[in-house]
């Protein structure tokens, strides 16, 4: 057969058409051919599966795929035995490892007898399904998993597989990380990991509240201790049994850490005005956002109190050490956004992109957060957001950068040869200190203890330096 040029042209308008008809669909429609690579993957599969049509399409469907031990995807079933099945649940894990579950009608696509391929009409039912989990571990006060956290970075994985080791046992855990970072959502991931899990998460920050008010907080008031007082239990009591989460413990005063590092070292609590104490079995999990030997130089931390809470101690990668996650995060929250708005929000213009992998994120995922939010607000009906959509501050930062890079100057066209990025101080700082001690190790051939003592610290503070360096 012959084709002409009108043919084909008539051929692709008709291969448009379907296209755009099968990305307006609101269910994910996947089809492979017969030799199991995907030659379908419609705009709803892509949000259902987490992924871009270029990972999955001409793609061996069992290598982009996983699925859990004695599980067989559907498709290939239907590929394989000729088997049409229907409102079928199947949970399967995509490339970055993300759990997903649907309700799937699968069938085989069956000419002059033969079996050429196989086609999925999928419905999602993570979220339900998620939501359901949630709304059990939010009436045990906590709502986070493992599962949750995003991120491919060797920085985070590194640090969700040291959580999860964490969580086998009851040890203290201080979780160390600028605001944003993440603290409660691996506190209450490793409270849901652990045997604790059915009993009580209770969570307290430390901060801002007054020293009398948080003593009876924690420990509980029995009557007449002062006016007013009745009995009534304090945190311990309450998170018996379960994970009691402490979060700035360094704004606590020195009278309550004094106290704290009592309870947890007896296992019981005294009620203020009560002279009972009553056994309790409670972990703890405690956050600071800044370096506790810095926090017990400057005496805002107990170092008898560190030693205690600090049996496992997590440091939580900034925004700024993890860049490859952002992607990730972005779509994350656009999708959450798009559900809380109504919206239908499909991602970023490379301008918005290269901005956000530029930006410094003092803030952290939280401000990356915010920022989305604030962005999708200022959207109408555009299927992408742009810098114009950003918040004001951030727009005319990000306007200026590209106002200079239009313009170039023929005297900056070509750096000196010696020229260096600058670095936030802080950067600079740890970097000094990193390259300090690793030398100071090889001179004294890998000997902790002489390295720390001819650095006027204490053994304990120098490790803490190198796990935090990780040396």
């Amino acid at each position: 057969m012959i084709f002409t040029s009108e043919d084909i042209q008539t051929i692709l308008a008709k291969n448009e058409f379907y296209e755009h008809l099968l990305d307006e669909m609101d269910v994910g429609i996947h089809v492979i051919n017969e030799e199991g690579k995907t030659v379908i993957y419609n705009r709803k599969m892509m949000e259902i599966e987490s992924m871009d049509s270029k990972d999955v399409l001409h793609k061996s469907l069992l290598e982009v795929f996983a699925f859990g031990e004695n599980q067989s995807s559907t498709l290939i079933d239907a590929l394989k035995y000729g088997k049409t099945r229907r409102n079928i649940t199947q949970t399967y894990f995509n490339n970055r490892g993300k759990e997903i579950t649907t309700i799937n009608d699968t069938a085989p696509i069956i000419k002059n007898g033969k079996i050429k391929g196989a086609i999925e009409i999928v419905k999602d039912i993570t979220k339900l399904k998620q939501n359901i989990q949630k709304t059990v571990l939010k009436h045990r006060g906590s709502k986070f998993i493992f599962d949750e956290i995003i991120g491919k970075s060797q920085a985070i994985l590194s640090i969700i597989q040291e959580a999860k080791r964490a969580s086998r046992t009851s040890s203290s855990v201080l979780l160390v990380g600028e605001t944003g970072t993440g603290k409660e959502v691996f506190a209450q991931s490793i409270h849901n990991e652990s045997v604790r899990a059915a009993k009580p998460f209770i969570s307290q920050n430390c901060a801002a509240i007054p020293e009398t008010l948080m003593e009876s907080i924690l420990f509980g008031t029995a009557k007449g201790a002062f006016t007013g007082s009745i009995d009534k239990p304090g945190l311990f009591e309450e998170a018996n049994g379960g994970t009691l989460l402490l979060d700035e413990v360094n704004s606590l005063s020195p009278h309550l850490q004094a106290k704290l590092l009592r309870v947890i070292q007896e296992r019981a609590v005294r009620r203020v005005g009560s002279m009972q104490e009553k056994e309790v079995n409670v972990r703890i999990i405690a956050t600071i956002n800044e370096d506790p030997v810095e926090a017990i130089a400057n005496n805002r931390l107990r170092k008898d109190l560190y030693y205690r809470l600090s049996v496992v101690t997590l440091f939580l990668p900034a925004l700024r050490e993890r860049k490859d996650d952002i992607e990730l995060l972005v779509h994350s929250f656009i999708q959450k956004y798009n559900t809380l708005f109504d919206m239908h929000v499909r991602g970023i213009d490379e301008d918005v992109k290269q901005f956000f992998l530029r930006h410094d994120w003092p803030g952290n995922v939280r401000e990356l957060e915010h920022m989305v939010e604030g962005a999708m607000n200022l959207a109408e009906y555009e299927d992408e957001l742009k810098l114009s959509h950003l918040p004001t501050r951030f727009y005319k930062l990000a306007s200026q950068h590209y106002e200079k890079s239009d313009v170039p100057d023929t005297k900056t066209l070509l750096p000196p040869a010696n020229a260096q990025p600058v670095k936030p101080l802080k950067k600079k700082i740890d970097d000094t200190e990193q390259a300090y001690i690793k030398q100071l190790l090889v001179e004294n051939g890998g000997n902790v203890s002489k390295t720390a003592k001819m650095l006027g610290l204490s053994r304990q503070s120098l490790q803490y330096r190198l796990k935090k360096h990780g040396i």
